[in-house]
């Protein structure tokens, strides 16, 4: 289903608002003024509540990774290759969409039950799925053996704090962030 012009401005500036002061401190009339909306209870002609849109914002940015980790399992390349591309595939989520990556990583605990749990179970089947990949790649030689949660972890955890810092600030393009990301995670520092 398609979002409205009204829906979709309010789960961006939801976004930006959650990232700003963290979901607990965001108040929904902050969020009516930021849409043009004089009251708070404008925003529920649109929306449910302040939750719903938290749910929104984090299961589209899991939909998005399942959907990428979905095409590149199915494709045709290395282990190298997919794993390359997961790590591309997480550069430019956390690059293009900011303040949903910061919603995703950080404010998802603040999800009620059942949805919580859903939220988590679609984290845990990417972590495995990214693992399996890991570990077939160790399999066949084209990776060291090592502890595939220690490497996935080491991953996720470089690549977490991309979307805090990115936006341009240090004057590195999209495209050599990438390529020195890839180089140190798939090489590591040694010459």
């Amino acid at each position: 289903m398609a979002l409205t012009r009204t829906k979709k401005k309010i789960l961006d500036e939801a976004s930006k608002l959650f990232q700003e002061k963290g979901y607990l401190a965001a108040s929904m009339q902050e969020l009516a003024v930021r849409v043009g909306m004089k009251k708070a209870s404008s925003l529920y002609t649109h929306i449910g509540s302040k939750e719903e849109l938290l749910q929104k914002i984090c299961f589209d940015s899991a939909r998005g990774y399942l959907e990428g980790m979905k095409a590149i399992e199915d494709a045709d390349i290395s282990p190298t290759q997919k794993v390359e591309r997961l790590i591309s595939l997480h550069i430019q989520i956390a690059t293009t969409d900011v303040s949903s990556m910061t919603i995703f990583s950080d404010e998802w605990r603040h999800l009620s039950e059942p949805y919580l749990q859903e939220f988590r179970t679609m984290r845990r089947d990417y972590e495995r799925r990214f693992g399996r990949i890991l570990q077939n790649g160790m399999e066949v030689g084209e990776f060291l053996e090592m502890n595939v949660t220690v490497c996935l972890s080491t991953i996720f955890t470089s690549l977490r704090w991309l979307h805090r810092w990115y936006p341009e600030k240090r004057g590195i393009s999209m495209k050599a962030l990438e390529a020195d990301i890839l180089r140190f995670l798939m090489n590591g520092l040694k010459r």
